[in-house]
C-alpha cells in the first residue's frame, strides 16, 4: 500500500460521498505510481510529475503530447495548483453504501453538474456563504482523453489518474432549492487536489477525511454501489 499526499480533460467528481482533501492509501497496479502536477513557478504554469521532493516540468499538453524536459524545482518551492482545467465536472449522489442507509441502491449512477469554476487549489480558501456548509471528502477521477459511449471493459483505459477533492456543499440550499446548481457548485465549493496519480486500483483505495486534524470519515472505494468502471461507461454514453 502506497500513501498519496493528497486537450480533453473532465473530472468525475464525488465517487465517495461525504473535505480538505486527505491522504489516500492506494494498491500499486501493475506498476510505479506516477504523480503528476500543474504548478506555478515564477510566471508560468506548467505541467510536471513529481521526483521525490522535486518536480520534473514537462513541456506540451498532459492532455495531448508532451516530454520531460531537463528542468526541475523543488516541491516546496512551487505553488501547486488545481492540477487540471476540466471542461466538465461530473458529480456523483449517493453512490457509497454507507451513505445511502436504508435507501434502495440505483439501478444506475445518478449524476449531477458542478461547474469548472467551483474548483480551487487544495489550500485555497473556502466561501462560507451560509451556515450550514459542509464537508465531503471524495476520490476524483481525471478523464484524459475523449470518450464517448465507451464500453465499460475498455473504461478506464480513458482515466488519466485520480486525485482528492472536497464536495463542499450547502445544505440549507440544497435542501430548498430545486436544483443544487449553488448548493454544490457556488464558486470555491470544490477543492482539488494536488497531484493527479496513475498506477493504482481505483476501486480499492483508502479515503480518510480529518478536520482540525480529527478524523470524520474513514471509508474504501470498494464499497462504491457503482465501480469507476461503470461510472465511466456510463456517462459517456450520454455526456462526451
Amino acid at each position: 500500500m502506497n500513501t498519496l499526499r493528497m486537450g480533453v480533460a473532465v473530472v468525475l467528481f464525488g465517487l465517495c460521498a461525504a473535505g480538505i482533501s486527505t491522504p489516500l492509501q492506494a494498491e500499486e497496479v501493475g506498476g510505479a505510481v506516477t504523480k503528476y502536477v500543474r504548478f506555478k513557478v515564477a510566471d508560468r504554469v506548467v505541467y510536471g510529475i513529481v521526483e521525490g521532493e522535486r518536480v520534473r516540468e514537462l513541456s506540451g499538453d498532459l492532455f495531448q503530447l508532451w516530454e520531460k524536459t531537463d528542468i526541475t524545482h523543488p516541491l516546496d518551492k512551487v505553488t501547486l495548483l488545481v492540477p487540471t482545467t476540466p471542461t466538465k465536472v461530473v458529480a456523483l449522489a449517493l453512490n457509497y453504501r454507507s451513505h445511502l442507509g436504508e435507501r434502495v441502491p440505483s439501478k444506475d449512477p445518478q449524476a449531477f453538474f458542478k461547474v469548472p469554476s467551483s474548483l480551487i487549489r487544495h489550500e485555497a480558501a473556502i466561501q462560507l456563504p451560509t451556515e450550514n456548509v459542509h464537508y465531503e471528502g471524495e476520490l476524483v477521477l481525471v478523464i484524459g482523453k475523449r470518450a464517448k459511449d465507451v464500453d465499460e471493459a475498455d473504461a478506464l483505459d480513458y482515466v488519466l489518474g485520480v486525485t482528492c477533492g472536497n464536495d463542499v456543499s450547502a445544505r440549507d440550499w440544497q435542501n430548498n432549492d430545486i436544483q443544487w446548481w449553488r448548493a454544490k457548485g457556488s464558486d470555491t465549493f470544490g477543492p482539488c487536489g494536488p497531484f493527479i496519480v496513475s498506477g493504482l486500483n481505483y476501486d480499492n483505495l483508502n479515503l480518510e477525511l480529518r478536520v482540525n486534524g480529527k478524523p470524520r470519515q474513514q471509508t474504501n472505494t470498494n464499497l462504491l454501489i457503482h465501480d469507476t468502471a461503470k461510472i465511466v461507461s456510463f456517462l459517456s454514453n450520454r455526456v462526451t
